[in-house]
């Protein structure tokens, strides 16, 4: 029995080297061949990816886009763009003067005056536009009153049809007596939902208009 497992061990001691030596030269000779420069080599064929010819530029080099910079806006609070609408008369086409925040004298339409309706978010952060409310569909309008057009906005609340006309909200051009300066800066009941604080005393600041050329 001792003979035998001394046997055993001297075959691991001197086989192991052996074997390793073996295995070395077959993955050697297997790839290189005979040669020490692998030039027997019986290796696969390189493939290349082959890479197209860059065609070189011949369009032009693209020029510098001017920006056009637009004209200056006024800043103003939407109680002075509305009273100063109202009591001109509440032009549809012709523009009315107006002093912004800033002491200009600015020019102002009928498209500035509707952001005060037409805007959300506009009197408090998540405040709806008031036409959310009161549209064109009399049916379903609060106070069937439609502030999303000027006719509307013309014709009053209360309206009982498209054709009819409604209670003046405008004051006659009085804006001391519209009921838009009641319900929003007066009572200060609209825009709905708001909270006590969460709205400046004379609205929100639009930038609207355009400074008045000197004469």
């Amino acid at each position: 029995m001792k003979r035998d497992f001394r046997t055993w061990i001297l075959l691991l001691i001197f086989g192991l080297p052996v074997f390793l030596i073996l295995f070395i030269l077959a993955i050697y000779v297997g790839n290189c061949g005979f040669s020490t420069d692998c030039s027997q080599a019986n290796l696969p064929q390189k493939i290349h990816t082959p890479i197209p010819t860059l065609i070189s530029a011949t369009m032009p080099a693209p020029e510098q886009a001017s920006i056009s910079v637009g004209a200056a806006k006024c800043t103003v609070s939407a109680w002075t763009i509305l009273s100063t609408w109202v009591n001109t008369g509440y032009p549809e086409q012709e523009p009315f003067e107006f002093i912004d925040l800033n002491g200009a004298t600015c020019l102002g339409t009928y498209s500035d005056v509707e952001i005060v309706f037409q805007e959300a978010n506009l009197w408090y952060p998540g405040a709806l536009a008031c036409v959310t409310c009161h549209h064109s569909d009399l049916a379903t309008a609060s106070a069937q009153m439609d502030l999303s057009s000027y006719a509307g906005i013309v014709a009053g609340s209360r309206r009982t049809s498209p054709d009819a006309k409604g209670n003046d909200i405008l004051g006659g051009g009085v804006w001391d007596q519209s009921k838009i300066n009641d319900m929003l800066f007066i009572s200060k009941k609209m825009p709905f939902g708001r909270l006590e604080g969460a709205v400046p005393e004379n609205g929100p600041t639009l930038f609207v208009g355009s400074p008045k050329s000197p004469s």
